[in-house]
């Protein structure tokens, strides 16, 4: 039986429930519309997602882990929730009274709280009595149309992992040290520049600043957290900042400066204006710009660095990504990182993707985060994330951020100093890159490294790199 739900419907849905795929058990065009057919075809197996489709276009349903029966009894489940699609963007409507998630009627289908059912009655209706144990809106939820033109429940089912990890990683507290070796001792290949910048962006909420955090933890030796990072829906934060790591409490610094901007938001006028990444990449923006959604920086304001050296531009940049999101990543969101690589791609700056929340997406990895490149379902979000933002999968870095940990693990450790490598590596590009075009200037072009032959002019022989 082939499912109705689109690839990145099915892939959203999952997003919410870990490592698993969904296998058809119930379809209501092809078994019937009927409760008996239903608890034929579904009792005792679980968990379940059910799907209800209507003439409207509209997609929604919910997802237990309880087993259907046909008891006549409510089952409790604190793990139940709702969902509706806005395109393929998903709407999660959680249980409110775990107590009376699901009840189990022999002539319905799939029967949440009294606030939906799929199947009412034996009959291709919809039951929609919001506000008892679940919280939506009706005409968000299914556009007030409760005639159903199909209905299917799946199986989750645990993706199984695979038999030999398609990267290696060395697991070893050996490795980590010999990781933090390398980038205490990195040096950037151009003279003039003692320390990598790389600039992170992304949208609110996937872990910038955590990731800043959690690098400095490493080399600290403990937990700990300067930047300012948590869970919100616009972004906290609000200035350009430039973050410098030491190697341990009195350490000298590390050759690597991570930026961190504010995030991406959905809106016009909200968020990190596309504008400024311009400014930024060239150096243009002082630590500590505080960033107005309403409009770029002018050369004219004050701080504004108009001839910035190539230690105050950026390096490499890094996009940052919610893999627990990236199957709903509003087009919006898209659009302006698109925007934002557009940028990149004409200064010639080498790109990354971390993803982030590895744990949250799949419970594979939540179980041992070894279990990373193992997972199957890991690899997909890693390949969407690819094809999202316009890179090969070699440039997607899967880290896990430290969130509630009160202490180091050396598997995190590792993953999260293999990104700073690859980031470093991708610097080394950008220097190997601007060398290269320096050496093929003709004698009497002055050069720009906003990648511009500026002026040719014969008194000028030197060929700067500013």
């Amino acid at each position: 039986m082939n499912s109705k739900l689109t690839k990145n419907q099915e892939r959203a849905i999952c997003s919410q429930l870990g490592n698993v795929r969904l296998k058809v058990l119930y379809k209501a065009s092809i078994h019937g519309f009927t409760g008996d057919v239903f608890h034929q075809h579904c009792d005792n197996k679980s968990p379940t997602v059910s799907v209800g489709y209507n003439k409207s276009g509209r997609v929604f349903g919910g997802y237990t882990r309880q087993p259907f029966s046909q008891s006549g009894q409510y089952v409790n489940d604190d793990q139940a929730f709702l969902f509706s699609f806005s395109g393929e963007k998903l709407n999660k409507y959680p249980c409110i009274y775990a107590q009376y998630a699901v009840k189990m009627i022999n002539n319905c289908g799939p029967y949440f709280g009294e606030d939906l059912v799929l199947i009412s009655g034996s009959q291709p209706k919809v039951l929609s009595n919001p506000g008892n144990y679940y919280n939506f809106n009706a005409a968000e939820m299914h556009g007030n149309d409760l005639n159903l033109t199909e209905c299917e429940v799946y199986q989750v089912e645990e993706n199984a992992e695979m038999e030999k990890p398609w990267r290696l990683v060395i697991w070893e507290s050996k490795r980590k040290t010999e990781l933090m070796e390398s980038i205490k001792f990195y040096k950037p290949l151009n003279s003039s520049v003692t320390q990598a910048r790389v600039l992170l962006v992304g949208p609110v909420g996937v872990g910038k600043s955590s990731f800043f955090n959690s690098i400095n933890s490493v080399f600290r030796g403990h937990v700990t957290s300067q930047a300012i990072s948590g869970s919100s829906t616009t972004s906290l934060t609000t200035h350009f900042r430039t973050y410098s790591m030491k190697a341990g409490r009195e350490g000298k610094p590390l050759p690597l400066v991570l930026c961190d901007t504010m995030g991406l938001e959905e809106g016009v006028g909200a968020g990190l204006d596309v504008d400024d990444i311009g400014n930024i990449l060239k150096g243009h923006l002082p630590d500590r710009y505080q960033f107005n959604p309403s409009g770029p920086l002018q050369s004219e304001a004050h701080g504004f660095c108009k001839s910035p050296d190539l230690k105050d531009k950026i390096h490499c940049v890094t996009y940052v990504l919610d893999a627990s999101k990236i199957s709903i990543m509003s087009t919006k969101i898209e659009e302006k990182l698109n925007a934002i690589r557009r940028k990149v791609n004409l200064m010639g700056i080498p790109q990354l993707v971390l993803l982030t929340k590895i744990d949250e997406a799949c419970a594979l990895v939540r179980k041992d985060i070894r279990n990373v490149y193992k997972s199957g379902y890991i690899k997909d979000l890693m390949q969407e994330a690819a094809a999202r933002v316009g890179v090969p999968l070699s440039c997607i870095i899967p880290v896990k951020n430290y969130s509630e940990e009160l202490e180091l693990d050396t598997n995190t450790d590792i993953l999260l100093l293999s990104a700073v490598i690859q980031m470093l590596r991708f610097v080394d590009n950008f220097f190997d890159e601007i060398s290269d075009q320096l050496s093929s200037v003709p004698t009497g072009i002055k050069y720009d490294l906003d990648h511009s032959l500026l002026l040719n002019n014969p008194k000028k022989s030197k060929i700067t790199n500013q």
